[in-house]
């Protein structure tokens, strides 16, 4: 197995120089020792295991492999991609570089100087290409387990809002597909979060074409299926845009007992509603005589569209300004509530499920599918996820009070992962030195204090 550089080395110790300070000569060498750039990859480890999610994904997957002859556990090489993808290493190329950084090696219980290093990039993408259809199913099946367990108890209600985001692919891939309001050729795989507190649900990688409503009920009612197994009394409400505002997917959440908010795109017979036409009548009259730039009125009707078999309740936001009129419709099951309320405060708050799916795939990189096998990119979407729990996780564990309690995973990453740290290893005790003035200690010492092992 090989081994990094001796630090000693006269490679590596070679001097170089920078401008003088103060009369005094400036040299550098790469002769510190044993130091990793990651100091942060503990704390993302001992998340992992107090979660088992590697362990539990690792379980899914067949390994065929000789006992006697396995030097890297298969749990090991999912932990060790999904936490080099937590800190910014998103490639599986990026693997053999890390092999024998001694964060990465003590984040997976490897001595700093002994022994194999990580798994290589090419172990990585064998693994990333071995699931079969069935097994990413059974691990999609697990990491909704993981999401409904990452809840002390039941929570009485939750909103989980559904969302397509456009993953640009660059050659011909599985499920690859032009998508004209893009003006790409790409992939629109779905994200589903437990917006309320930034829990991801499920991501499921699919053609990048907007789902007919046969599709989109067909997933809505796999994943209420898998959280009911978990939570039989939990009270759920979908909320999507106006792609997810489909007859199929109404007439299953009704049967289903499941409420929905959802986006509904405007059409002649909506425009030509009595109660919406005098509710923006009056929004218009009302800005002009009081001289306002915009005015925002509400108003609700019910509504039944051709492929619809029942009347439903729909809520418009009318907004009139110097520019016009604009006139945004929601559909819901909800009975309650004004229909400001439903749109402002239940629905306008799908907006931050944007946020998280810019997370998801820009800041963990989760738009990286470029495998040919949709496979191989599904189980991608799946390491992304389980990083972003990790992610998550840390952040649940920094006090409210700090600064950080509400940061976006790039800052967590730059104050709490990036931190650089020297590994001292001596007979009886591996001790892990950080800068004294690293100006976020006490915040890394919460975490360190608040993320706690398993008992194994």
């Amino acid at each position: 197995m090989p081994q990094a550089t001796p630090a000693s080395s006269e490679v590596s110790a070679r001097r170089f120089s920078f401008p003088a300070i103060g009369r005094k000569k400036v040299s550098a060498a790469f002769d510190g020792g044993r130091l990793t750039s990651d100091g942060g990859v503990l704390l993302l480890a001992q998340a992992e295991r107090e979660m088992r999610i590697c362990a539990q994904l690792a379980g899914c997957i067949a390994d065929p492999r000789a006992p006697s002859r396995v030097i890297h556990a298969l749990d090991d090489i999912l932990r060790a991609r999904v936490l080099a993808i937590c800190c910014g290493y998103e490639d599986a190329d990026d693997l053999d570089a890390l092999r024998d950084d001694p964060g990465f090696r003590l984040a997976l219980g490897k001595l700093p100087g002994a022994g194999a290093g990580l798994a290589s990039q090419p172990t990585m993408s064998r693994w990333e290409n071995a699931p079969s259809t069935r097994e990413l199913a059974h691990m999609m099946q697990v990491m909704i387990g993981i999401y409904c367990a990452s809840y002390p108890k039941p929570p009485k209600a939750v909103t989980l809002d559904v969302d397509d985001t456009c993953d640009v692919v660059h050659g011909y891939q599985q499920l690859s597909f032009w998508n004209g309001h893009h003006g790409e050729r790409c992939f629109l795989p779905i994200h589903v979060y437990d917006t309320a507190t930034g829990r991801p649900v499920a991501m499921l990688l699919r053609t990048g074409k907007t789902p007919s409503g046969a599709e989109a009920a067909g997933h809505i009612r796999r994943l209420v299926r898998h959280i009911r197994r978990h939570w039989p009394e939990t009270h759920i409400t979908i909320r999507g845009d106006g792609h997810y505002g489909r007859p199929e997917v109404m007439a299953f959440c009704e049967a289903a007992g499941v409420d929905y908010v959802f986006g509904l795109p405007t059409n002649a017979a909506l425009r030509a509603d009595p109660v919406i036409v005098a509710a923006a009548d009056a929004c218009a009259v009302k800005r002009a005589e009081e001289g306002r730039v915009i005015l925002r009125h509400y108003a609700e009707t019910h509504y039944g569209a051709k492929s619809w078999k029942c009347q439903r309740r729909v809520a418009a936001r009318i907004e009139a300004s110097m520019l016009g009129m604009d006139i945004r419709y929601v559909v819901t099951s909800l009975a309650g509530g004004s229909a400001e309320h439903i749109y402002d405060t239940l629905y306008c708050a799908r907006g931050q499920a944007e946020n998280l799916i810019k997370m998801h795939k820009t800041q963990l990189a989760s738009d990286r599918t470029s495998c040919r096998s949709a496979n191989a990119n599904q189980m991608r979407l799946i390491l992304h996820t389980a990083a972003y729990w990790l992610m998550w996780r840390i952040r649940q564990t920094i006090p409210k009070a700090a600064s950080l309690a509400t940061a976006e995973f790039a800052t967590l990453r730059l104050r709490l992962i990036k931190v650089a740290a020297r590994v001292i290893e001596t007979a009886t005790r591996i001790r892990v030195a950080f800068a004294s003035a690293c100006p976020d200690a006490s915040t890394f010492r919460a975490v360190a204090a608040g993320v706690r092992l398993a008992p194994t």
